[in-house]
């Protein structure tokens, strides 16, 4: 299975997915850290990928979104963005809103 259909996999099978630095718990870096924090503050059930333990898929993923840095938060399979983009939703209350829909759905 080649990286884009792994992905495609992934992004499938949860309909909110983080790829980050680390685990929700134990994050590896600050920005996965707060999308993580934001995320868990919404009550949101959401699946992590720690792209540190799969550099094929760190880099894989970085050309299939054409978005350059982590973390990547996807709703219903699609790249919402990073954390300055996490940050801006959840403080207008995009963010939520988003979530709520993929709990209707």
């Amino acid at each position: 299975m080649d990286i884009n259909e792994r992905i495609r996999e992934q992004l499938g099978a949860h309909p909110v997915l983080l790829y980050m630095k680390g685990s929700p718990d134990f994050p590896q870096c600050g920005f996965s850290a707060q999308v993580a924090g934001m995320l868990k503050q919404l009550n949101t059930e959401f699946a992590y990928v720690n792209i540190l333990e799969d550099p094929e898929l760190r880099e894989g993923l970085k050309l299939y979104a054409n978005w350059p840095t982590y973390p990547q938060l996807y709703i219903k399979g699609e790249l919402v963005g990073g954390c300055d983009i996490a940050i801006e939703l959840y403080e207008s209350g995009e963010l939520k809103q988003m979530i709520e829909e993929v709990r209707a759905a």
